[in-house]
């Protein structure tokens, strides 16, 4: 009994140090509060940005080695343990690794590995063929091509870039006369777009805010639209 407890026992620390692994080449991201990807080249190359609060920016790179890398010459050593695809990124705990990032930016995180369409450069060539499509007034095909981005992609997008996004996406439900798909698309950004310049302007850091105004006004804007009588 004592020899199949132990054996266990090994096999458990063994299942959970082989979670600690390099990540496959690609793109990552993290979307907790902050933004950011983590990019992964050929023989564990890496690099790391992420922004939080008001722009303030991390970044790091080095090369993973049986998922750990030791930061420059710093203390800083940051892990990368796998969780299906994703990859959990966490430190050694070292004042260091804050050296790497503005006061208002961290790093530490779920990575997610985004699925085919909301790879960064399939979410450009769809975005680009919106356009396309809503320029030349193919509304119908203009939404089929946008409405996966602005749904399925939502996590893997700058919170800016998803308002822009489901702004597109509003406008044109309200071009087919879909009023009230226009409004449900808009809901979660009607409480901002409700507010005064001032009081977004207030509620978000000042480069946040400057980001995020444009959008705002755009939302006022397609919400008159599509709640005019």
């Amino acid at each position: 009994m004592k020899l199949a407890v132990y054996a266990l026992v090994l096999l458990t620390a063994s299942a959970a140090s082989a979670q600690l692994s390099t990540p496959p080449e690609g793109d990552y991201v993290i979307n907790d509060g902050a933004w950011g990807v983590l990019s992964v080249e050929p023989r564990g190359k890496f690099r790391l940005e992420t922004t939080g609060a008001n722009a303030h920016i991390c970044g790091l790179d080095g090369v993973i080695v049986n998922g750990k890398s030791k930061i420059d010459n710093s203390a800083c050593q940051l892990s990368f343990k796998a969780q299906g695809p994703d990859f959990q990124v966490t430190t050694n705990g070292s004042d260091a690794c804050q050296d790497f990032c503005g006061a208002r930016a961290w790093f530490e995180g779920l990575y997610r590995k985004p699925p085919p369409l909301c790879e960064f450069k399939n979410m450009e060539a769809s975005r680009k063929k919106f356009k396309k499509e809503y320029q030349a007034k193919n509304y119908t095909i203009a939404l089929a091509v946008l409405n996966p981005v602005a749904t399925q992609c939502k996590p893997f997008l700058h919170w800016v870039d998803s308002a822009w996004v489901l702004n597109d996406l509003a406008l044109t439900q309200f071009k087919l006369g879909d009023r009230a798909g226009c409004i449900q698309t808009l809901k979660d950004l009607a409480k901002d777009a409700a507010m005064s310049d001032e009081e977004v302007t207030g509620n978000y850091p000042p480069a946040d805010s400057d980001m995020y105004l444009p959008a705002v006004r755009a939302t006022r804007t397609n919400l008159k639209l599509c709640t005019k009588k």
